[in-house]
């Protein structure tokens, strides 16, 4: 009973965990109030990394040809660089994509600079931030996931009210530009480091607002978010499996995971399919209003749990 118990709580926190990642609605932020709700421990850094993989497993079948697509252009990249013919203002879409993709991934070495007078680097604020004792940060996070989600969606707004030409050498459609340009990928860089940091702050939603900000069409921006979280997953999933204790795991653990992981790639799936259409039908009010209830909900449970001394469990 208690396998089965395990195996419930775990497809649970996979179906969050694949329908949160890609929805603007922070995956880390939900997994804990699930796991706060549930009165669960953190569930291991195993459990986080096999989530994390079925997620991923999840993106790269949903943009399988343009990850295709991207490593042949890579190849030819390379090619041209090593034989003199690579001319940066020349570059296509997809060239475009690859070195923007590569800049963008840059700031996220600030989270490896060591807070000072601590023995703590600032990518283990997220760590810290995701103890029960910091609950408040959830909640208040998710209330800024609202307002950059309500702001880019302005921004996007009117840039649907001017009007570009629609040719190769402008890159510009009926709202907003298709490609991104350095700046736009450092500012998008440095997002995806805040939401890295605080549980509650989602990496889709402050990725796509921040390009939206910057006059990216939303489709544009999204496509970047998605595939720009790829490296970003398989680099925080390695981080986690090194503290992995390989002689704790055992046979109904496995069973468990892969509950998790097949949960987690499938809802995962269709929560990209899902984002993709409520944004090209311009339904982002559905994420500003539900990110901004849920925050304010989380931080009056947190204030009345630190005022009451009890925690709020569902279990």
């Amino acid at each position: 009973m208690d396998l089965v118990n395990q195996i419930i709580k775990t497809v649970i926190l996979g179906a969050v965990q694949g329908l949160t990642e890609f929805l603007p609605v922070s995956s880390s932020g939900h997994l804990n109030i699930s796991k706060h709700l549930m009165n669960m421990d953190d569930g291991g850094i195993f459990l986080d990394v096999m989530l994390h993989i079925g997620t991923l497993a999840a993106v790269i079948f949903f943009y399988r040809k343009l990850i295709w697509r991207l490593i042949k252009a890579f190849f030819s990249l390379i090619k041209d660089i090593f034989t003199g013919k690579f001319k940066w203002s020349k570059m296509d879409g997809d060239r475009n994509l690859i070195f923007m993709l590569f800049i963008g991934l840059i700031p996220l070495f600030l989270l490896f600079v060591p807070i000072p007078g601590t023995d703590m680097k600032i990518k283990d604020l997220a760590d810290m931030f995701a103890e029960s004792k910091y609950f408040i940060v959830v909640g208040l996070s998710l209330l800024t996931t609202s307002l950059l989600l309500f702001i880019g969606n302005l921004c996007n707004k009117r840039q649907t009210g001017r009007h570009y030409a629609k040719d190769t050498e402008s890159n510009y459609t009926g709202n907003g530009r298709t490609r991104y340009n350095v700046l736009d990928a450092i500012l998008v860089g440095i997002g995806q480091c805040f939401a890295a940091v605080f549980p509650g702050l989602s990496r889709s939603g402050t990725t796509l607002a921040v390009g939206e900000m910057r006059g990216i069409n939303k489709q544009a921006a999204l496509d970047y978010t998605f595939v720009l979280g790829i490296p970003s997953i398989i680099a925080a999933a390695a981080l986690e499996i090194k503290e992995v204790d390989a002689s704790a795991i055992n046979s109904e653990m496995l069973i468990v995971m892969i509950c998790g992981v097949v949960t987690a790639a499938v809802v995962g799936y269709f929560a990209i399919v899902l984002f993709k259409w409520l944004l090209k039908t311009d339904k982002m009010i559905v994420f500003i209003i539900y990110t901004a209830v849920v925050g304010l909900i989380v931080v009056g449970v947190s204030v009345y749990e630190m005022v009451s001394g009890s925690m709020v469990s569902l279990v």
